[in-house]
Order: C-alpha cells, then structure tokens, then sequence
C-alpha cells in the first residue's frame, strides 16, 4: 500500500508491556499462534472474553521494561495510519447518509488485556468491543499470521483492521446488538448463521473501507488486492477446519468459508456502497 505521507490516527491506547492482567498457562508462542485460529474460528467474541475472565490474575507488568522491537513499532505505525484513514472514509460515508461518525479506539497490547467486555489474553486474537467502543490488537498477530497461515502483505494486515472497525460501523448502526441478542434467543445453529452473517458484513464493510481509501489517496498498489483476498481465502471456516482436522462441520461456521469472506471483501472493494451490504436479508444459502 501507498501511505507515504499519510496521517497517523491519534485514537490511540498504547498499553503495549502493562496494564493488564497476565494469564497463567500457555507460553506466548502457542497463545498468538492460537489467536489466528481463535479469532477466524471462534464464536462471539464477547462470550469468549467472558469466558477467559477468570483465567487472569491481578498482576500488574511495568510497561518501563518493555521495549518494542522496531518491526513491531512499523506495524504499529501502519496500523495508527490505517485507522486513520477508516476514520477519514467512514466520516465522510456517514455523512452522506445524515449521520455522525464516532471514531473508535485502538489499543494495542501484549500478552492480556482488560476490556469493557472482560479481560483477553492473545489467545483472543484482534476484537472488537461495542462497550467501549474500542479494537484491539496484540501486533504479533500480524507477524504470526504470516508465519502460520502464510497470509501476507501490508494489504492484507489492513484487511484485518478494517474488518474490526466494519463491527464498529454495525455497532453504530445498531446491527451488531441486533445481532448479538438475536444469537441470545435460539440455538446453536442458528446462532452461528447470524454469527456468520455479521461477520461477512465486516468484510464487505472493509472493502468498502479500501474502495474509498483508494479514492481519497491512490493507496492500493498492484498486488494489493490479491493479498487481502488470499487472507480471506486462508481464514474461511472450512479452510482453517480443513486445515486443523482434515474435515470441517458447517453446522460450526462462524465467521463464513472462504469463498464467502472473499466474495464479501471483493464486492465491497467493487462497489464501494455500503447499502449493497445486507447480509442479513437474503437466504442463507446464497451468501
């Protein structure tokens, strides 16, 4: 991506080394490598940070000893200048329908964190949390991404962060609670087809995100779009199963395969308009 030049978003929480409870268990290795899996394959992510709550105990780590590397502090960077530019978008989209944009915090982290909606390890993978309007993100899942799935590229990074801020949007426009106590009220399965449906929202969103991002500043560069798409072929459901167990239960797709996430992205990167978004409204079958 193009971003020479481009601002750096100052909503930003950097609780990176501190401010969080430490988990007792797995080392850090198997915990990130753990979050790629967990965060394409889990369910709703604020069950599974409740879930973790009382995995965590009160110790406080002093962010005085930690030292970013300087791989992470340029992911760092790119990340503050992405969010700055889903801000730049999404202002301007909200707008255009007569409404208010609020932009949404970014935190990074190490290791755990506390959230409005519970405590997190990195075993969590990038979330987002409605409750206090904040993503969140521990960078080595950038780096383990491309180390464990071999999904790689600014390009496809960004993807991730702009799926986060696309729950944002939804929250702002009241889906993602509809969404959320509408899996509250049936079963299992039914559950994990509107799971699958809000998340394949957040795709499209994040194409609609990058079709303007492109418009505003000339980003995209040749090559970018293919590396977005190839990280959505590599963390559909049925891929990651697949690739897990040699199978995959459909029954236990939550985020979409990976010929949805990647049509969703695509057709969001194509028109660019968010009403061309409505997951929810066609038969599941045709997703």
């Amino acid at each position: 991506m193009n971003l020479n030049g481009r601002r750096e978003s100052s909503n930003i929480n950097d609780r990176r080394g501190g401010g969080g409870g430490k988990k007792v268990g797995a080392g850090i290795g198997a915990v990130i490598i753990a979050a790629i899996i967990a965060w394409i394959s889990g369910g709703n992510p604020l069950d599974v940070l409740m879930s973790n709550a009382g995995s965590f105990t009160s110790t406080q780590e002093s962010s005085q000893t930690y030292t970013p590397t300087e791989e992470e502090e340029e992911l760092a960077r790119f990340s503050r200048q992405i969010l700055a530019g889903t801000e730049d978008v999404w202002t301007k989209l909200f707008a255009d329908m007569g409404k208010e944009y609020e932009a949404p915090t970014l935190v990074f982290f190490t290791d755990a964190v506390q959230s409005a909606c519970g405590n997190a390890t990195a075993s969590v993978g990038p979330f987002y949390c409605s409750a206090d309007q904040s993503l969140y993100i521990d960078l080595s899942f950038f780096r383990d991404m491309r180390q464990t799935l071999g999904a790689d590229g600014d390009f496809a990074y960004a993807y991730v962060i702009a799926h986060e801020v696309g729950h944002h949007v939804q929250y702002l426009l009241g889906t993602l609670d509809e969404a959320h106590a509408a899996m509250r009220q049936t079963n299992e399965t039914d559950a994990n087809n509107i799971s699958v449906r809000t998340e394949l929202q957040a795709d499209y969103y994040a194409g609609v995100w990058a079709h303007h991002d492109n418009a505003m500043f000339n980003s995209l560069e040749p090559g970018d779009i293919e590396e977005a798409l190839d990280a959505a072929q590599k963390i559909g459901d049925d891929y990651l199963q697949k690739k897990a167990r040699g199978y995959s239960v459909p029954d236990s797709f939550t985020h979409g395969t990976s010929d949805q996430r990647s049509r969703w992205l695509k057709k969001g990167l194509a028109t660019g308009d968010i009403r061309q978004g409505d997951t929810f409204s066609i038969p599941y079958n045709s997703l």
